[in-house]
C-alpha cells in the first residue's frame, strides 16, 4: 500500500491517531524506586504492552509501533540483555497466541541478524501466522535504529537499482526500502518515563508526527494514560507546513473512532 510521504502531500489526519509509535522509557527506573531489580521492570512493562495493544485495537488505532530494543541497548549489562532476550523469546511464544486469536498483525523491523537463531525462527513463525489478520498492526522494533533504517533503505535501493543518477534520487526511490515501508507515518509519537527526546527511533518517519511526552514510567503506562496521548493529539493542529489560514477541517476529523 502506498502512502502519503508528509514532506511531500498532506497525509489524512483522524480523531484517533491512525499510527501511533511509544518509546517505552522507564521500566528500569520503575524498578528502582520500589527497591526491585531492574529486570522486574521489564516483566511488569510487558504486562503495560498487553493493556496498550488491548486500548488501542479497542479504539480503533491501524498501526502501533512498540520500540522495544534499540541498537544501542547492547551496551546495557550483560545480565539484563540476556533477560531481555529470554524475555523476548517467552512474549513471542505466548503473546502471539492471544494475538492472533484477535486478528492482531504481527511484525518485527531491526537488524535481526544479531538475535539468536532460536529468536529468529519465532519471529518468522510469528509474522507468517499472523499475516492474514486484518486488525491492529503490532510492529515491535528490536535491534533498531533510525540510522540503520536509513542505511539499509540506501544500500537496497542501491543494490536494486546501480545505475540510478544520484542527482535525480527522490524520496520516491528511497521510502519503499524503509523498514516499515508497510505502514503511513506515525501520526503520534509518545515517549514514558521523562526523557523529551526521539532516541534514534524512526528518524525519516517521524517528520510531521506529533510528539507527547510524559513523566509516567512505561510499567504504569495504561489505556487511561494513552487516552490522555490522545486528548492532547486531538488539541494539536496539524499543519504540515501550511499556515493556520489553510486548515480546514480534515477529511477524516468527524469526532468519531
Amino acid at each position: 500500500m502506498q502512502h502519503i510521504s508528509s514532506t511531500l502531500g498532506v497525509p489524512d489526519t483522524s480523531y484517533v491517531p491512525r499510527h501511533v509509535a511509544i518509546i517505552m522509557d522507564g521500566n528500569g527506573r520503575w524498578a528502582t524506586q520500589r527497591h526491585l531489580p531492574r529486570i522486574a521492570g521489564h516483566t511488569r512493562g510487558l504486562e503495560a504492552v498487553r493493556a496498550v495493544v488491548e486500548a488501542s485495537a479497542a479504539r480503533g488505532v491501524q498501526y502501533l509501533t512498540l520500540f522495544a530494543f534499540s541498537s544501542e541497548n547492547w551496551r546495557r549489562p550483560v545480565e539484563e540483555v540476556s533477560f531481555l532476550m529470554r524475555l523476548f523469546m517467552s512474549a513471542l511464544r505466548r503473546e502471539v497466541v492471544k494475538m492472533h486469536a484477535n486478528n492482531i498483525r504481527l511484525k518485527v523491523v531491526g537488524d535481526l541478524s544479531r538475535f539468536s537463531a532460536r529468536i529468529q525462527q519465532l519471529i518468522r513463525d510469528a509474522e507468517a501466522r499472523t499475516a492474514g489478520n486484518t486488525g491492529l498492526t503490532v510492529t515491535i522494533a528490536a535491534n533498531y535504529g533510525g540510522r540503520w533504517d536509513l542505511l539499509q533503505a540506501m544500500r537496497k535501493m542501491l543494490a536494486r537499482s546501480p545505475m540510478l543518477d544520484v542527482d535525480k534520487i527522490e524520496e520516491g526511490e528511497l521510502t519503499p526500502h524503509l523498514a516499515m515501508a508497510y505502514a503511513p507515518e506515525p501520526d503520534l509519537f509518545i515517549r514514558t518515563g521523562g526523557e523529551q527526546r526521539i532516541s534514534n527511533f524512526l528518524l525519516w518517519q517521524l517528520a510531521y508526527s506529533e510528539l507527547y511526552f510524559t513523566d509516567v514510567f512505561w510499567p504504569d503506562f495504561d489505556a487511561a494514560e494513552l487516552d490522555k496521548a490522545f486528548a492532547s493529539y486531538r488539541q494539536r493542529e496539524r499543519r504540515f507546513g501550511r499556515t493556520s489560514a489553510q486548515v480546514v477541517a480534515p477529511s477524516g476529523l468527524s469526532g468519531t473512532a
